[in-house]
């Protein structure tokens, strides 16, 4: 087993025990930038945050974020 293949493990077992804290998360992470920006940017913040909430969902096969 490689180094790749040993992290990409571990980052699984992490999703798949705290795959619900990570999404929320980043709502969080997403509310905040969006803050930031006034709004501005609301379409793309939302989209970069659904992408790595797909990720996340593609990492351990559940869906994470059902709120």
């Amino acid at each position: 087993m490689g180094v790749f293949d040993n992290m990409k493990d571990k980052l699984t077992d992490a999703v798949d025990e705290h795959g619900d804290k990570i999404s929320d998360g980043l709502d969080k992470a997403g509310d905040a930038i969006d803050e930031k920006t006034g709004g501005k940017y609301s379409d793309k913040i939302d989209q970069g945050t659904d992408k790595a909430k797909d990720g996340l969902d593609s990492l351990d096969g559940q869906d994470d974020d059902l709120n």
